[in-house]
């Protein structure tokens, strides 16, 4: 699967599926994004280089990359990293996620982030996700799988609770 994206500033970007060529690029940027290539959901500790996923590449280069991971008619997105932010590489990747998880017959496309993450709260709504739970605490559990995760994130917030976003891929019987 590869597919085209038009986005204002990213004219011809190409997003098309991770490659064993980009693993050591994806190594570094896990590492220095995410502190190591494992990450830690809902108490399951998942390599990132182990997961299927999309790289959005440009004239510049590699611009972005995506990991996910289907179980069931689930679709977990583990991962998103747009190195080249509000320029639609985020949206390329997570629609080629979406197209990925369709495609498996997957009836939710969810995710989990951190109680600091306000940007990927604003990213994810605005792109149709619903907050479906708080996991309070979760993040002192994690710290027990991946220590790396530090106390204190992003605008000074303490780093405790997972929030669970989704995407519903199919319509749910009412």
């Amino acid at each position: 699967m590869q597919m085209s994206l038009a986005a204002e500033g990213h004219t011809g970007v190409i997003v098309r599926p991770l490659a064993a060529d980009d693993a050591e690029w994806a190594r570094r940027l896990f590492e220095s994004r995410w502190g190591s290539n494992r990450i830690v959901s809902r108490g399951r500790v998942y390599d990132l280089l182990s997961l299927p996923g999309f790289v959005a590449v440009g004239r510049a280069g590699l611009l972005g990359l995506a990991t996910y991971r289907i179980e069931n008619d689930e679709c977990e997105l583990t991962s998103l990293d747009a190195l080249d932010q509000q320029r639609g590489v985020g949206t390329a990747l997570l629609e080629a996620v979406s197209l990925a998880a369709a495609q498996a017959t997957c009836r939710r496309l969810w995710l989990i982030t951190t109680n600091d993450n306000l940007q990927a709260l604003r990213f994810y709504q605005r792109r149709g996700f619903r907050l479906t739970a708080v996991h309070p605490e979760a993040l002192r559990r994690s710290r027990e799988l991946k220590p790396e995760i530090p106390a204190v994130g992003r605008f000074g917030i303490p780093l405790r609770d997972e929030l669970e976003l989704e995407l519903l891929l199919v319509a749910e019987a009412t």
